[in-house]
């Protein structure tokens, strides 16, 4: 596993009794990458998500981040990996009402080493929430929820940022406000993968991943993707992306 790599997981399957929630994947993931997964409801896309945040382990199949083995760990190894490496955002925001913009950014750096309140604040201030620190979640719109998220997320330089259909319960100036401070972060280097069943979500990243039946059917790859790492043997176009991402119209 070179530098460049993030992720990698090879044969990878999740399996429920009978059922194969993700069935034998193979994925690589980049340094610097803005990776989309798509697909319809029950095509495996939480389940995958699972996995990459280390919420779960699989069946069977490997699993590296950052050159670490994380389907041999633990539940205590897996959430320490978690809170060190690892920056989720989520669709229902999961912020402590009682605590306002700026203590909640403060609780990711109290479970990963020392709250600091001036870098805390200046996470707010990197995704424009600065003058809202002190203000509570119910004070706060859900475009603003959001922002605090991201730099919860942030705050302990993860290797990489997992959203959750962070978009999903945003309306449409929100949702581009996000989008926009995605497209600053990936500039800036940050590794961005990205759950969600909107097309134009989707279509942001540099390359998408689409599931069917918890298989990965496709892969579509931009032209920035290719300049920046290389094309994989399957490729498709943004057609099918679309269409896979549309699916059932649902966020599972």
């Amino acid at each position: 596993m070179d530098s460049q790599t993030v992720y990698s997981l090879t044969g990878v399957s999740r399996v429920y009794g009978d059922v194969a929630a993700l069935n034998n994947a193979d994925l690589t993931i980049h340094k610097g990458e803005w990776l989309s997964i798509v697909g319809p409801s029950g095509s495996g896309k939480t389940t995958l998500m699972n996995i990459l945040g280390c919420m779960d382990t699989p069946t069977s199949g490997t699993v590296l981040l950052d050159g670490e083995r994380l389907d041999r760990q633990g539940e205590r190894e897996l959430a320490i990996i978690r809170r060190r490496r690892i920056g989720l955002i989520f669709q229902k925001f999961h912020l402590i009402k009682h605590l306002t913009a700026l203590e909640n950014v403060m609780v990711a750096q109290y479970y990963h080493s020392m709250p600091d309140e001036g870098e805390a604040h200046a996470a707010l201030e990197r995704v424009g929430m600065g003058s809202r620190a002190t203000h509570l979640p119910r004070e706060m719109s859900g475009g603003e929820q959001q922002r605090v998220c991201i730099a919860r997320a942030l705050i302990n330089s993860p290797s990489v940022v997992l959203a959750d259909e962070p978009t999903g319960n945003l309306d449409e100036a929100n949702e581009q406000i996000v989008l926009d401070l995605f497209h600053r972060l990936h500039d800036e280097g940050t590794t961005l993968v990205v759950v969600t069943h909107d097309a134009m979500v989707a279509s942001q990243g540099q390359r998408q991943v689409i599931l069917n039946h918890g298989r990965i059917a496709d892969v579509v790859e931009t032209e920035d993707y290719v300049r920046a790492f290389g094309t994989s043997t399957a490729v498709s176009t943004g057609s099918a992306a679309a269409a896979a991402a549309d699916g059932e119209g649902e966020s599972r």
